[in-house]
C-alpha cells in the first residue's frame, strides 16, 4: 500500500460537511465549549483523565496546561472548538519521536473530523519540528473507532503493548501506531 495516497488530503465527507474545519489554539474564553466534551463520560471513557465536573477545574486546565503546551490545538468547526488534538515531543535520546493525542465532542463522532485533523497535523508537524522522525499514538485496545482514525490517516499499526498503562484503576492494553516523516510526501 502506498502511504502517500492515504495521507494526501482529499474530498472526504468531513471536508464536504465541515468546510470550515480548522486547528487553532484553545483560549481561556473557550472554557464553556471545552466543558461540552471534557465533561462527557462517553468522550472521556478511553482518556487517561476523568471527566471535568466543574467549570473552574476546566478553566485551570486550559490556563495551566493547554495555553502553555507547545503544540495543542482545538479542532474548530464554524468558529467553535469541538475537540482538541496535540503533539507532544520527547527529549534526550528520544527527541526524534512525538506522541499524538486527540479528543472530540460526541456529537461529531463518525464524521471523519478527527481523521482530517490528524492528516492536518501530519502535514505540518514534521515541518514545524524538523528533528521529529516519528509520530506515534497509543490507543486503548477496545477503542476501535480511534484505531480506524489512525489507519485512515496513514498510520501503521505496530502491535499491542499488553498491560501498558493504568487507566482509571485498571491496567489496559494499548495498540501502538506510528507515522514516520519518511511516510509523508506532499
Amino acid at each position: 500500500m502506498e502511504v502517500t495516497s492515504v495521507v494526501q488530503l482529499d474530498q472526504t465527507k468531513a471536508k464536504e460537511q465541515y468546510p470550515n474545519l480548522s486547528l487553532r489554539p484553545l483560549q481561556v474564553s473557550d472554557v464553556d465549549d471545552f466543558m461540552v466534551w471534557a465533561s462527557d463520560e462517553k468522550v472521556t471513557h478511553f482518556c487517561t483523565w476523568e471527566p471535568y465536573t466543574n467549570r473552574e477545574d476546566g478553566l485551570n486546565y486550559i490556563k495551566n496546561i493547554v495555553v502553555p503546551h507547545p503544540w495543542l490545538r482545538a479542532i474548530w468547526i464554524d468558529d467553535r472548538p469541538v475537540g482538541a488534538i496535540s503533539a507532544s515531543a520527547t527529549s534526550g535520546n528520544d527527541k526524534c519521536r512525538g506522541e499524538l493525542g486527540y479528543v472530540l465532542a460526541f456529537k461529531y463522532w463518525g464524521k471523519g473530523i478527527v481523521t482530517r485533523a490528524v492528516k492536518m497535523v501530519v502535514e505540518t508537524i514534521f515541518v514545524e519540528w524538523p528533528h521529529l522522525e516519528r509520530l506515534e499514538a497509543l490507543v486503548d485496545v477496545e477503542n476501535v473507532g480511534s484505531q480506524r482514525v489512525l489507519e485512515k490517516a496513514g498510520f501503521q499499526r505496530e502491535g499491542v503493548l499488553r498491560k501498558y498503562l493504568i487507566v482509571k484503576g485498571r491496567s489496559r492494553d494499548r495498540v501502538m501506531f506510528s507515522f514516520l516523516s519518511t511516510d509523508y510526501q506532499s
